[in-house]
């Protein structure tokens, strides 16, 4: 297979989360040429930034990693601007980059593709099997569109376009930033908030009984390279870690770690979200040799452990 590490790669998102672990897990594996932009600098949903960006650095790969996300409550609020932003970023940037002649196109798709009620774990035939949970439906929707566009343009045209669905990441450099973050970072922030404020009590979302999986997102990085360079197919492929936890087990071994003895107060007024996540990653290790190597408890020491420098 060819070895796409001489190539020039254009990373989209190349500077958030996700974006700054696939670069250095780009680089530790000795890609020469990585293009990263960020939204200041290339606008994705901006059809012209995109096909100057295009003409001027003439890619031969694209990882899209942009994305406008959020937890359960940025999705409520703000369904449409999640659901357009994702879906016009996607279908210009993929139908642009074929356009172009770029050979290779990855799309970083999402969870919550999956329909809400499916069995567990989740397989990638299971996609279609149903509509997603209503707080993020518009989002993985939109998401979900992407891996549509890119089987059928390798259908038509045959493009190169490959689709990756990974769980809930999570590990040091997310955000925290309460009106936008995910359920880790998230409770982290406010049980340590709690510990830094002498409160008795910590306020969670649902009644706890939903669970999730999480990948730690050096590992999600090591996934979407290893895509990269040996996955060429077009059925979509889960990223996953293989662990299930309630989320009233993930609150209690935060409270743990970041020192919090006092009372969880479940406000079950919030929406629970979906009720399972839990994926079947044997495709990923079949196709391209990818397994999550990262222990939760350790990834989870680390996440806080990084926060807590920067506050």
């Amino acid at each position: 297979m060819e070895d796409l590490r001489e190539k020039r790669i254009w990373l989209t998102g190349g500077t958030g989360f996700l974006g700054r672990a696939v670069v250095a897990e780009l680089q530790r594996q000795q890609f020469k040429n990585i293009l990263v932009t960020a939204h200041e600098e290339v606008d994705v949903s901006d059809v012209e930034q995109i096909r100057r960006f295009l003409a001027d650095e003439h890619p031969q790969a694209v990882v899209h990693l942009a994305a406008v996300v959020g937890g359960i409550g940025a999705n409520r609020e703000r369904p449409a601007e999640f659901f357009y932003e994702n879906m016009m970023m996607g279908t210009q940037l993929l139908h642009e980059s074929y356009k172009s002649g770029v050979e290779k196109f990855v799309t970083i798709g999402t969870v919550c593709a999956y329909p809400k009620f499916v069995p567990i774990p989740f397989k990638e035939e299971n996609l279609w099997d149903g509509y997603p949970e209503e707080t993020n439906a518009p989002y993985g929707l939109a998401k979900k569109m992407l891996l549509v566009q890119g089987q059928a343009y390798r259908q038509q045209y045959g493009f190169n376009s490959i689709y990756l669905l990974p769980v809930n990441l999570y590990g040091p450099g997310d955000n925290f930033d309460p009106a936008s973050s995910h359920v880790i970072p998230a409770l982290i922030k406010k049980c340590l908030e709690a510990v830094e404020s002498g409160s008795e009590t910590v306020e969670v979302w649902g009644d706890g009984s939903p669970t999730r999986e999480f990948l730690y997102v050096e590992d999600a990085a090591r996934g979407i390279v290893a895509a990269l360079r040996y996955y060429n197919g077009a059925e979509p492929v889960n990223l996953g870690s293989g662990m299930e936890i309630s989320t009233r087990a993930l609150i209690e071994l935060i409270a743990e770690h970041t020192g919090f003895t006092g009372k969880l107060i479940w406000d079950t007024t919030k929406p629970n979200g979906q009720p399972r996540r839990c994926l079947d990653i044997s495709r990923a290790e079949r196709e391209f040799g990818f397994r999550a190597t990262t222990d939760f408890r350790e990834g989870l020491k680390h996440t806080i452990d990084w926060y807590k420098t920067r506050v």
